[in-house]
C-alpha cells in the first residue's frame, strides 16, 4: 500500500469505529495528495452528492493553517438533516452560521466572474454546517482537513428562500445562539470578503478539476463567524438579517 491508500484507511476507520485518528500529514505531504484521498474516499460513499462546502474562507482562519486560499468538500444527500442532528454520527461536532446558494444552472462553461456566478444561483437560504473532524483533539493542518473531505459532518438548510435580486450576501450579519446564549457574531464580508467571492474561486476551481458545479447543487459558501463546539441536547439557531432563521438541536445519544 502507498501512503495515500494508507491515508484513505486511516479516516475511513475512524468515521466507521468512531474514534478519531491520528493526522495524515506524516503520510501525505501536499494538498493535491490530499484531494486524492478525499476523493477515494469520497468514491466510497453511495449516497447522492447534493453540493459543496466551502472552508477555510477565514484570513484568520488561513493564515492560523500557512495557506492563502480557501478548500472545499463534498456534500452528499444524507449529511442534510432537519431539526434534530444524531450526535451518534459524529466523533467532535462543531457548528457554524453559512450562506447557502442553490444553483439554477451550471457553471461549467464561459467566464466565469462574480456576474456568471450571481446569475447561476437560483436562490440563498440560512443554514448551519455542522463541521466534524476524524482527527483526533482537530489537531489538523491544511492536508489533514482536505484530506478528511474538508472536516465535513451534516448541514441543515433553513426555509426561507431569496434571489439575490433581494438579498445581498456581503450586507448579511449573523447572530448564533446556542440555547438562549450568543455564541458567535459576524458578517457576510468575513467570508472572503463577500460569500460570492467563495462561490466564485469554487466554481472555477471545480470546473479546472473536471467536476463543475451544477444546477440543483447546494453551496455551503462559507462561515460568517466563529464555529463552537456542540453537544448533545443543545438547541443551536442562526439569524442572518434578511435571511431568516435556521436552527437544529443535537440528539441527545443517551
Amino acid at each position: 500500500m502507498n501512503a495515500i491508500d494508507h491515508a484513505v484507511d486511516r479516516l475511513a476507520d475512524a468515521a466507521s469505529t468512531g474514534r478519531p485518528c491520528d493526522p495524515v500529514r506524516d503520510l501525505v505531504t501536499d494538498i493535491t495528495a490530499a484531494y486524492q484521498v478525499q476523493r477515494r474516499l469520497n468514491a466510497r460513499r453511495t449516497a447522492p452528492v447534493t453540493g459543496r462546502k466551502i472552508g477555510l474562507t477565514s484570513p484568520a482562519v488561513q493564515r492560523q493553517l500557512g495557506v492563502d486560499q480557501p478548500d472545499f468538500g463534498v456534500l452528499f444527500a444524507d449529511m442534510e438533516v432537519t431539526g434534530t442532528a444524531p450526535t451518534a454520527r459524529l466523533l467532535q461536532p462543531k457548528a457554524e452560521a453559512e450562506i447557502a446558494f442553490v444553483l439554477a444552472s451550471d457553471l461549467d462553461a464561459g467566464e466565469l466572474d462574480l456576474t456568471t456566478v450571481r446569475a447561476a444561483v437560483g436562490y440563498a437560504t440560512p443554514a448551519l454546517e455542522i463541521v466534524d473532524s476524524r482527527i483526533a483533539n482537530w489537531d489538523i493542518t491544511i492536508i489533514d482537513t482536505v484530506a478528511d473531505n474538508a472536516s465535513s459532518g451534516l448541514y441543515v438548510l433553513g426555509s426561507q428562500r431569496l434571489p439575490l435580486s433581494a438579498f445581498e450576501p456581503v450586507e448579511a450579519t449573523m447572530r448564533m445562539y446556542a440555547g438562549d446564549e450568543i455564541v458567535s457574531e459576524g458578517d457576510g464580508a468575513a467570508c472572503l470578503g463577500d460569500p460570492l467571492n467563495a462561490l466564485l474561486w469554487l466554481a472555477r476551481t471545480a470546473r479546472d478539476l473536471g467536476d463543475p458545479l451544477r444546477a440543483g447543487q447546494v453551496v455551503l459558501s462559507g462561515a460568517l463567524g466563529p464555529m463552537v463546539p456542540v453537544s448533545p441536547g443543545l438547541t443551536v439557531r442562526a439569524e442572518i438579517s434578511t435571511l431568516g432563521t435556521v436552527a437544529v438541536t443535537f440528539e441527545d445519544a443517551s
